[in-house]
């Protein structure tokens, strides 16, 4: 089956105010660049945003934030968005803050059918203010929903047109369980490839999981924080 198409904008045509993106990505690597230049185009408002990171200024989710598209987010580490601070510090942005690693496994859950997990991750903390807890051979844990969105924008280095995937280092972070966690999955991808290229046993995610795929290309390699030793 051919997932093609043309451009982040005809994948996004069904996007709608209010709705839910996941988006791949490990600070700023791996992240679905031309799919959130499409959504900052088509100016979706009132989105609630699944990522690990809330991008920089001026750049991934930052594009959102700083045209105020973006309702809340669901995150893990946010701490290199100036913007991003100004706005939950004044009530225009709802932010729900996961440990890295429950962020993961809600997401994973979501993909699997499973609703809910316990963990022990946050116990005793703010992560586990009005959840329900409970004790399992003589340690306590939070009970955790599970994460799924309408959409999910995949960022890998390969894929063929049928959607199969093959990610790189670091962008295997998050992008594998969002994939499988939406209604309607688009990956775009730095190289596409025919079929057969990519080998079967490194396939990272199977072509079942995606709706449509582009090459997204050329890409510039974005540096989140650099550090310089004097000389």
């Amino acid at each position: 089956m051919d997932k093609r198409i043309s451009s982040p904008d005809d994948g996004i045509a069904n996007l709608r105010d209010g709705m839910t993106i996941l988006m791949g990505g490990f600070g700023l690597c791996g992240i679905p660049e031309r799919l959130i230049d499409a959504v900052w185009r088509k100016g979706t408002k009132d989105l609630t945003i699944v990522s690990n990171n809330a991008g920089v200024d001026g750049a991934g989710i930052g594009l959102l934030l700083q045209n105020r598209q973006v309702k809340k987010m669901i995150s893990s580490y946010v701490g290199e968005n100036k913007l991003f601070e100004q706005l939950v510090l004044t009530g225009e942005l709802e932010v729900e803050l996961n440990p890295q690693g429950t962020l993961a496994e809600r997401l994973r859950a979501g993909g699997a059918g499973i609703p809910a997990f316990y963990t022990p991750t946050g116990y005793g903390t703010l992560v586990a203010e009005g959840k329900e807890t409970r004790e399992f051979d003589g340690r306590q844990f939070v009970l955790e929903r599970a994460l799924r969105g309408d959409f999910a924008f995949i960022k890998a280095w390969k894929g063929d047109r049928m959607g199969n995937l093959l990610y790189r280092k670091t962008t295997r972070n998050f992008n594998p369980m969002m994939a499988t966690a939406a209604d309607y999955v688009i990956a775009e991808v730095e190289q596409l490839v025919a079929p057969g290229e990519l080998p079967p046993d490194q396939v990272h995610t199977p072509g079942i999981f995606i709706d449509a795929i582009f090459e997204g290309g050329p890409y510039i390699k974005r540096i989140e924080k650099r550090t310089v030793r004097k000389l």
